[in-house]
């Protein structure tokens, strides 16, 4: 294809140049997985944001890593496929519902289950479309023909396979849980719907007399009325104040019943006495250290909120009634010898405000032990999943190792519905992937299921299974890498690779490339409470995606978390700008340059083989960095090749052949123009999409899309050594002559006298071939090149590796000062020897370190030891004047 005539307006505007391409692109079909079977696949399956509003900085930064890796991928040669799809979110997308519901005066249940379900697919409906919005604003390359959600057909047949199939394998069980309760409305409560609220209560400080009249042993409560439900006394192990009473029994009082004293580590020994009454129906807590110590679970409440028949004398009374009769009788007995005023924080029911009871209730579990030993048996082998930092890996395995059983039943009607059935008369259970025949004698369960049941499925339940066959399963399945952030390993990470390996033998990624959170510039965590939330809409508006995709994915190292900065965004934006003009200066002085007559074959300059060499460097360096997720430094990298290397100072020095009479060193330029910066938008177009396939439509090239181009390889014959050390010298000379003139305040636009004197013939002839070069940018009146120059005696000098420059500038220059300046440089080359000797005379360096390492050391040893004798002799030289 022919260069086309330039259509880039003279100022970059990103909203303009963004506009209309994400459509163009899906149009194009670019970013659909092919099956091309001679390609090798590459997957990744998108985080599935929740449908409960829009995206944050945290999504899009997320979601923008798993681009650049799939555009990188797509560019050489794979077959990718970026699976998109969304989390029916069970907890938060109710609530959300219920809220707008309630805004209206009305429930769920004044409008049925089916119509609120019904209500709720609306509502995800409305916000998924807001989600799919801003992925095509960020420019995600989504292979929107594969998306998934997960409540959709498919994904509801692998949850209904999954459970049955545990189920069958003793693997799901139900048994009796701490739920949060409201007596109100007689209901369990998801977290998202108890509002904590601090309020005035009390600790009641009780003694609990020992079963053999020894004594008593101290405990407080701010729940007095739990008590006759109180099954054990649980002190430290190590608490020597209590040590001989472990094993001993108490009696509880008002019941009279004899419960244990137990040993846990759950026990804070500097907290009040160090004794802790224990009540396993009534408290989470206390329900976990129950499990450890197989104590019974006495439940001393009814679900509207009165006592029961357990609680003797106090059965049918309200909860807090109860409180203040049981306060009463403990006084009027001696056991309640204090009442301590306390404010702490209490839940309260979202819907009816009641206080929240901590309820035994009867849930469902996975049993978790035998998923979780072959989770760690993996990590000892070949095939374990690769963590990015590996030091999540011990994050993951210490969660795994110390697993509790999982509660995967919620009281909630958005969700997947349990598939479990009771027989109507006989309370018979039966659970199958469909409904039994007589259904009219069987009720189903009315829980659904812990969102992150499906969602550990994401994997491979979107590839189709479970049907095996499925042929995006057979190839696309395990993914190559995930992306996320270190605060869901345990939520979703742990659970997918557990469930991978159980349902499909393998693990279900690769890699985990783990990022950490966005933060604000000083470093707090973003909320609605603090006001210091960012859209990342409200970013791209101003500075477009490319800069906001440019800073999050360059802006920290895997692990770590990243401080959000609107004017490092602007700065990115600036560079965008810098790319911007040194295209189209380029695309300018192309001349039209179709695609078939890019020649690189004719004779280079030394700038010519330069930016050739520093090309392949950055393609191999930019190549081996992303490979091991290492973007910050990816960024650098093009940052540095683009701005300096490319910008600087190929594009100022190809002006000389571009306005000079050599038609063939024109035609040469040309094509290296057009080359390098053809390969440059290659590598930058995963982390800037929208502008690199801007300017590449401009750029004369083959193939309709840069998302399809391939990905830049080294060229080994463009890779010229010699050339770099020519070059550069001449950035050391023409620097330091700039650096000079600028300390004597001489523009450049004033001609000077310049002497270099080189140290040896292979220098001076270096000197001589690029007169020309340093005629243009160091803009001398007269330029004495030579090996036996004599330094003048009133003259601004500087060092450079291999030559002296001296510029005479009577009248401008100072001596005493030149003196003083040239002290400072004999300092800081002095620093440099001593630093470099330092490490040549450590001998675990010299004899550990790769022998590259070292041969660069040494040869900044001769570099700096040449320099500081060449200032030590011009001081000399001028104090003898």
């Amino acid at each position: 294809m022919e260069s086309k005539d330039l259509t880039m307006p003279t100022k970059y505007d990103p909203n303009t140049i963004e506009k209309g391409r994400y459509d163009w692109w899906l149009k194009e079909k670019v970013f659909e997985a092919k099956k091309d079977k001679e390609k090798e696949p590459y997957t990744i399956v998108i985080p599935p944001p929740n449908v409960t509003g829009r995206l944050h900085l945290g999504h899009a930064w997320d979601t923008t890593l798993q681009d650049i890796l799939t555009r990188m991928k797509r560019m050489q040669g794979y077959d990718v496929l970026w699976l998109p799809g969304m989390d029916h979110a069970g907890i938060a997308t109710q609530a959300k519902v219920e809220q707008k519901l309630k805004e209206q005066g009305k429930s769920r249940y004044d409008l049925g289950r089916e119509a609120f379900v019904e209500e709720t697919w609306k509502w995800k409906e409305e916000y998924a479309g807001h989600i799919r919005e801003q992925w095509s604003k960020l420019g995600l390359g989504l292979d929107y023909s594969r998306e998934r959600f997960t409540l959709d057909e498919g994904l509801s047949k692998a949850v209904r396979e999954v459970f049955v199939s545990l189920y069958n394998k003793g693997l799901i069980y139900r048994g009796e849980y701490i739920i949060n309760w409201d007596p109100a409305t007689k209901t369990a409560l998801s977290d998202i719907e108890v509002i904590h609220k601090d309020i005035q209560g009390a600790f009641y400080h009780m003694r609990y007399p020992l079963e053999d009249g020894s004594g008593h042993i101290e405990v407080a409560t701010t729940r007095p009325e739990t008590m006759l439900g109180d099954t054990a006394v649980a002190v430290h192990p190590e608490d020597d104040r209590y040590k001989h009473l472990i094993g001993k029994k108490v009696e509880l009082p008002i019941t009279g019943r004899m419960i244990p004293i137990v040993a846990d580590d759950y026990v804070d020994m500097e907290f009040g006495s160090g004794a802790v009454k224990i009540t396993p129906a009534h408290d989470p807590n206390d329900f976990e250290l129950g499990n450890r110590h197989h104590l019974e679970r006495v439940l001393v409440m009814n679900e509207d909120g009165t006592m029961n028949e357990k609680a003797g004398k106090y059965e049918g009374m309200d909860r807090f009634d109860c409180r203040k009769q049981i306060v009463k009788d403990l006084q009027e007995a001696g056991i309640l010898f204090n009442i301590e005023e306390h404010l702490h924080s209490v839940g309260h029911s979202e819907r009816s405000g009641a206080v929240v009871e901590p309820y035994l209730s009867t849930q469902w579990f996975v049993k978790m032990q035998p998923l979780a030993d072959e989770a760690v048996k993996l990590q000892q082998g070949d095939e374990k999943v690769n963590f990015v930092p590996n030091r999540f890996e011990n994050t993951y395995l210490r969660w795994m190792e110390n697993i509790r059983d999982w509660c995967i039943s919620r009281q909630l009607w958005w969700g997947h519905r349990i598939p479990a059935w009771y027989h109507k008369e006989t309370g018979e259970i039966y659970v199958g992937e469909d409904a039994p025949a007589d259904i009219e004698n069987w009720k189903q369960d009315e829980d659904v299921l812990d969102t992150w049941f499906s969602s550990a499925l994401w994997p491979f339940s979107t590839m189709g299974w479970p049907d095996k066959e499925s042929s995006d399963f057979q190839r696309y399945y395990p993914t190559a890498a995930l992306v996320t952030g270190y605060d869901i390993i345990f939520f979703w990470v742990s659970r997918m690779i557990f469930q991978g390996i159980e349902f499909t033998g393998t693990r279900p990624f690769n890699d985990v490339l783990i990022h950490g959170l966005v933060r604000d510039a000083e470093g707090r965590k973003m909320s609605k409470s603090l006001g210091n939330g960012v859209d990342p809409m409200d970013v791209i508006e101003q500075y477009g995606a490319d800069s906001l995709r440019y800073f999050l994915s360059t802006g920290s190292s895997p692990g770590q978390d990243l401080r959000f900065s609107m004017e490092k965004v602007e700065a990115v934006w600036n560079f965008a700008n810098k790319i911007w003009n040194a295209s189209r200066f380029a695309l300018m002085n192309m001349d039209g340059l179709p695609y078939d007559e890019i020649d690189l074959t004719g004779k280079k300059s030394v700038a010519d083989k330069w930016i050739l060499t520093r090309l392949n460097d950055t393609i191999d360096n930019v190549t081996k960095l992303a490979d091991r997720y290492e973007f910050g430094e990816v960024g650098r990298a093009l940052y540095n090749f683009i701005w300096d290397d490319f910008c600087d100072w190929y594009i100022e020095m190809s002006k000389l052949p571009l306005n000079g009479d050599d038609e063939e060193a024109k035609k040469t330029t040309r094509s290296i123009l057009a080359y390098v910066l053809d390969q440059t938008m290659r590598l930058l177009h995963p982390f800037m999409p929208f502008i690199t396939e801007e300017i590449w439509q401009n750029l004369p090239h083959e193939g309709d899309s840069i998302t399809e181009a391939a990905w830049p390889v080294v060229n080994a014959q463009f890779t010229d050594r010699e050339a770099e050390e020519e070059m550069k010298l001449l950035m050391e000379i023409i620097r330091a002559v700039r650096n000079i003139r600028a300390e004597v305040n001489t523009p450049m636009s004033k001609p000077i006298k310049l002497m270099i004197k080189a140290k040896d013939t292979i220098i001076l002839d270096r000197l001589q071939k690029n007169e020309a070069y340093l005629d243009r940018f160091c803009h001398p009146e007269t330029l004495e090149l030579g090996m036996a120059i004599e330094a003048p005696e009133k003259a601004m000098t500087a060092v450079v590796t291999g030559a002296e420059l001296f510029l005479p500038l009577e009248g401008l220059i100072n001596l005493e000062e030149e003196i003083v300046r040239l002290e400072k440089e004999l300092v800081k080359w002095t620093k440099e020897v001593e630093r470099v000797e330092s490490k040549l005379g450590n001998e675990r360096f010299v004899s550990k370190a790769p022998q590259a390492v070292v041969d660069e050391e040494k040869a900044k040893q001769k570099d700096y030891l040449e320099k500081q004798a060449a200032v030590k002799q011009r001081i000399q030289e001028l104090k003898q004047v």
